[in-house]
């Protein structure tokens, strides 16, 4: 049994810290009476401050905050939308992918995962945040993990934006203009992990030569029952599934929770989820999913720009 917790980032950015420690320990001791044997927080992660520790701490059943497979599925769908636009080099043998990336808001929770999943694929990986000391402890702690990464650090997206063929945008930005898509190059694929989104509808009309897609959706196995949550049918939100994965495997126990990912967890529930048959969804944008149709499309005008 699991509990999943959620709203919608504004019905859930108009509580306080303390009100909603409050509701989520008050859920807790409710999923626990029902039978529930862990509960997930999904987009309460953001806002109950030090990202699920004391409510895990308190609450009388395991939490986990769901950020680790959201990680994984941000990144997994972007690998996937590389390998449908077809614009890349193939690598051989065991080189990195010639391409560059860019994660725009890496000392967040998200953006650093995807931070150390990227340098095991990319040639070079740049790092945007105004926080610049954890720019550089961030730096330093992937560098001694994976050496051999290039890593290059930056407070704004301005200077090396046209470089990239992928950006990874996981701000809590809310609604702040996080980079210049007129500066990114044509083909370059965007996976915005942000909620509410950084880039809305009428910034990714401006580019249709780029893929703009959401972060990645995770298709549940077996007949799904669940309410309706925005999304089409038996497809959750990859903080969403890391709970249902933990529960299927039968793992009761404070997984994901405060603002440091681990990169074993991160492989981990990756793994799992494959193990009980969870696939990536169709990756989507803002107008819903992409066809093969969409991508050719977007494929074909950067090719000609």
């Amino acid at each position: 049994w699991l509990i999943a917790v959620g709203g919608t980032p504004k019905e859930i950015m108009n509580h306080s810290p303390e009100f909603t420690y409050r509701r989520l320990l008050a859920a807790a001791d409710m999923a626990r009476k029902l039978g529930a044997q862990i509960m997930g927080l999904g987009a309460f992660t953001k806002v109950v401050g030090d990202a699920g520790v004391t409510v895990a701490r308190q609450a009388p059943l395991p939490i986990t905050t769901g950020n680790s497979y959201s990680a994984s599925g941000a990144l997994w769908a972007a690998h996937d939308a590389l390998l449908r636009m077809r614009l890349l080099p193939q690598p051989r043998g065991k080189e990195r992918v010639k391409f560059k990336a860019m994660v725009v808001g890496a000392t967040g929770a998200i953006g650093s995962a995807c931070a150390r999943l990227l340098v095991r694929a990319a040639e070079e990986v740049y790092l945007v945040s105004p926080e610049t000391a954890k720019l550089l402890a961030l730096k330093a702690a992937i560098e001694q993990e994976s050496p051999g990464a290039k890593v290059i650090l930056a407070a704004s997206t301005d200077r090396d934006l046209p470089q990239m063929d992928m950006v990874v945008t996981a701000t809590s930005g809310a609604g702040k203009k996080v980079l210049d898509i007129m500066k990114v190059k044509p083909g370059c694929v965007i996976t915005d992990v942000a909620r509410p989104l950084d880039l809305p509808p009428s910034e990714v009309a401006k580019r249709p030569d780029v893929l703009v897609i959401e972060s990645g959706e995770i298709q549940l196995p077996g007949e799904v029952r669940m309410k309706n949550i925005g999304l089409p049918r038996g497809v959750a939100y990859a903080c969403l599934a890391e709970t249902i994965v933990l529960a299927l495997e039968g793992r009761f126990e404070n997984f994901t929770v405060g603002r440091q990912i681990e990169w074993p967890k991160v492989r981990e529930i990756y793994q799992l989820g494959l193990k009980h048959g969870m696939k990536l969804a169709a990756i989507s944008g803002v107008h819903g999913e992409f066809s093969d149709e969409d991508v050719e499309r977007v494929r074909t005008l950067a090719v000609a720009a």
